[in-house]
């Protein structure tokens, strides 16, 4: 990481070129959210099959960010960039023009891939290139593309929707991705280190399988309940993690180091940071479906809904970043940490009085607690570890998020299937139903987040006192 105390303009440049990426991946990600009803009656899908563009494209970004820390060691960042650039276009080419699901599966498909490179690449230039003295600030401005894009998604493809054909969605994009293109080409340096031992193909395929398998079962359960099924995919899902941490870890070569799981405070870090994920993506994937089906709203209102909590996160990110830089990771983590209980559990015991203007100004509260907590979740768990291991940190934590936010639609969308395909009464009834589910399990999900970052850093703060 670079100590001295000035950053040269040119590898800004250079971060905001990936970052513009990251936020286009991430943004493609969810614009796709509020267009679930169109495009089910458009390709003859049921909601848990049409979840699969939003999931698929989750997993794979998870899978392909597993690669990362392999290739920013051997491969100059400026290439992985332009490979991203590259795929990015031709999937988001491929969805415009898709004649049929199948088709735009396959194009979100390449399109993940550009983004599984995008994001870790991005935190990679920050942690090389930025003094420790601002790396909260700066990792607190990626953290705001990663929250502030999947939130502001819905509200671009309602608005686009609203005015014109779905396909839009990805026509518009493609003059940002140039722009990226060029700026990144023209200013990313670096010199990788290279690798010691050779890319664990074996590694990477039983962990893709685990992680298939989880959102297949979980979809699964949307489609057929509790069924056979679903048991055997979750139990081979566990086989197959089972053998991926075997070879990661006895193989001739790693995907990753995972001893940086020997850190208790890496530990509850990495699952503070699947849990921050799990509700942001959570969240923005059910308030437009739910509003939709239930409150009978458009799908440009339903994406509004998330706007202004978007815009306030975005605000609020770097500067709970250069909070902490002054005073420490704990006060900005454990605050959003609080105000995210105080957001969810609004959904949870308020949900019979919900209004568009209610599910807004909750969703703020919620948005604001996120982005105190989320990018510097990442910034203090790469201060723990040494130099050598923060490429891992960043792999792992990437990937984390990626399958938090995977598993977050496949789950959410699967209990709301479950009482749409099941349930009795009228489609906006059975869609409460399912949203009541949801809504308590992100508020039980929100304490336990609560609860474990205290504990986080309560260990720090003791083993801070011991060295001292």
């Amino acid at each position: 990481m670079q100590n001295s105390q000035t950053t040269p303009s040119r590898a800004y440049i250079a971060i905001f070129s990936m970052a513009m990426m990251t936020f286009l991946g991430i943004l493609n990600e969810t614009s796709v959210n509020v267009t679930y009803p169109i495009l089910s009656r458009e390709f003859n899908t049921s909601l848990d099959v049409t979840q699969w563009i939003t999931a698929g494209y989750l997993l794979t970004v998870t899978i392909v960010m597993g690669t990362t820390a392999y290739l920013l060691r051997q491969f100059p960042a400026r290439r992985i960039h332009l490979v991203c650039v590259i795929i990015f276009i031709a999937g988001d080419v491929t969805c415009a023009l898709a004649p049929n699901f199948g088709v735009l599966l396959a194009g979100r498909l390449i399109q993940a891939v550009a983004t599984g490179l995008a994001t870790p690449t991005m935190f990679f230039l920050i942690l090389k290139f930025i003094p420790r003295q601002r790396l909260a600030t700066m990792t607190g401005i990626g953290g705001m593309v990663i929250s502030f894009a999947p939130a502001l998604g819905p509200t671009y493809g309602g608005a686009i929707v609203a005015n014109w054909s779905w396909r839009m969605i990805f026509w518009l994009l493609l003059p940002f991705a140039i722009i990226s293109l060029i700026g990144g080409q023209l200013t990313i340096q670096n010199v990788p280190a290279g690798n010691q031992k050779s890319f664990s193909w074996g590694s990477l395929l039983t962990l893709a399988v685990a992680l298939f398998a989880v959102i297949d079962a979980v979809a699964t359960m949307g489609r057929q309940g509790f069924s056979k099924t679903f048991w055997l995919l979750l139990a081979g899902a566990i086989v197959f993690f089972a053998c991926f941490c075997y070879i990661n870890r006895h193989g001739s070569a790693q995907l990753f180091d995972t001893a940086v799981f020997h850190l208790p405070t890496i530990r509850l870090a990495a699952i503070c940071y699947f849990a921050l994920q799990f509700i942001n993506i959570g969240i923005s994937l059910v308030i437009p479906v739910y509003s939709q089906y239930t409150l009978h709203v458009s799908s440009f209102v339903a994406g509004v809904i998330l706007l202004p909590g978007s815009i306030l996160g975005a605000l609020v990110s770097p500067l709970a970043g250069r909070l902490a830089d002054h005073r420490g990771f704990a006060l900005p983590v454990v605050l959003g940490a609080c105000l995210l209980v105080i957001g969810a559990s609004c959904f949870a015991f308020a949900q019979q009085s919900l209004t568009p203007w209610k599910m807004m100004w909750f969703f703020m509260i919620e948005r604001v607690g996120f982005n105190s907590a989320f990018a510097n979740t990442l910034s203090n768990s790469s201060t723990l570890v040494a130099d050598h291991q923060v490429a891992d940190v960043n792999s792992i934590f990437n990937m984390t998020q990626q399958f938090a936010g995977a598993l977050g639609v496949g789950l959410l969308t699967a209990l709301m299937a479950i009482f749409q395909n099941q349930g009795t009464g009228s489609l906006a009834t059975r869609t409460y139903q399912g949203g009541q589910l949801d809504f308590w399990l992100l508020y039980g999900l929100a304490v336990l987040t609560l609860v474990l970052f205290i504990a986080n850093y309560t260990i720090q703060r003791i083993d801070e006192l011991r060295k001292g």
